[in-house]
């Protein structure tokens, strides 16, 4: 075993609940410190999940030179600053999709990671779990021939609270940024940056789109996907892949551990993907082998992914005049 990289954890959200529960599952971490804007909290999230030290100012922690990596857990619209403040104080990052909320912004946070020589991710889990990780292997095998059609969708009824972030503006909320964020990086991993798009929206009394539709088209490749994000509706979320050999289906909620089917010249093969903890685990995974290679940005999740997902992001926002 090599050497054990300290965590820290900024903001002890729900998702940084999952997280540091699955940080449990990976050998060579220590999770090390906690911050919050209110110590009590930190304290009890500390004491929860066994960290060492709690922190009541973000400050603190990013001083700390005890910790080797901070992943970023706050609301949308502090992603950035938060960010900001771990690089450049030299500590490596992991920041909670989307990593900031412009891809301008997502620019200077690489140069500041460049600068600094650290290690900076989009932590889109997607990626590295398991049932995304078959779907990807088999697409490029050619499995299921030339992709053609991609279908996906997030939704689920949220609760309405203009207090929270995902109906507050002021947070970065809205259905594209919290959830549709999730199927534009399904087609785009699949098949790239789109030639088109086109996209509509339902904007709601609070400023933000509670329901979101996109549709790419890819005119060299033949190619048309259609993704949508909701808040209004509960609906399996699932993924579609049609190739000219076959498709591939993705079970709700596919951006989580799931099972998918695969059908291959007329033959249905399943995969079932039923593993301990909530999924975070792998991209903690592949954190570590980078830390370890000393790699500053991911090979399997390069910076410049990120930066075309934001930019296609920066696109649809202004096509459906979401402004924040």
């Amino acid at each position: 075993m090599g050497k054990k990289w300290n965590w820290g954890i900024i903001a002890p959200g729900k998702i940084a609940e999952k997280f540091a529960s699955d940080l449990k599952l990976v050998d060579e971490v220590n999770l090390y410190a906690v911050a919050s804007r209110s110590l009590e909290k930190a304290q009890a999230f500390a004491n929860k999940f066994d960290a060492e030290i709690a922190y009541g100012s973000y400050e603190e922690l990013a001083k700390d030179t005890n910790v080797d990596i901070v992943y970023i857990a706050s609301p949308h619209t502090f992603h950035y600053e938060h960010s900001l403040l771990c690089l450049r104080n030299g500590k490596h990052v992991l920041c909670e999709k989307p990593m900031a909320i412009s891809s301008s912004k997502i620019k200077k946070l690489m140069e500041v990671a460049l600068e600094k020589k650290v290690f900076l991710m989009e932590a889109l889990w997607t990626k590295f779990i398991p049932s995304f990780r078959k779907c990807y292997e088999l697409v490029q095998e050619g499995q299921i021939g030339e992709i053609k059609y991609i279908q996906s969708n997030f939704c689920f009824m949220a609760e309405y609270d203009t207090n929270k972030r995902l109906f507050n503006k002021e947070l970065g909320g809205g259905s594209l940024l919290d959830i549709g964020i999730y199927p534009v990086f399904f087609a785009m991993e699949l098949a790239g940056k789109p030639d088109d798009i086109l996209a509509s929206a339902v904007i709601g009394k609070t400023g933000v789109d509670e329901n979101c539709n996109v549709v790419f088209t890819y005119k060299k490749k033949g190619i048309s996907a259609s993704l949508s994000s909701s808040f209004l509706v509960n609906a399996p979320s699932e993924a579609l892949i049609a190739g000219t050999k076959g498709h591939i289906r993705m079970y709700s909620k596919w951006h989580e551990p799931t099972s998918l089917e695969a059908v291959i010249d007329g033959q249905i093969h399943h995969y079932a993907f039923d593993e301990p903890g909530f999924g975070y685990q792998y991209e903690i995974e592949e954190v570590i082998k980078c830390l370890n290679r000393g790699d500053l940005q991911s090979a399997e999740f390069p910076l410049f992914k990120s930066l075309r997902l934001h930019e296609t992001l920066d696109y649809i926002r202004q096509q459906i005049g979401l402004e924040y």
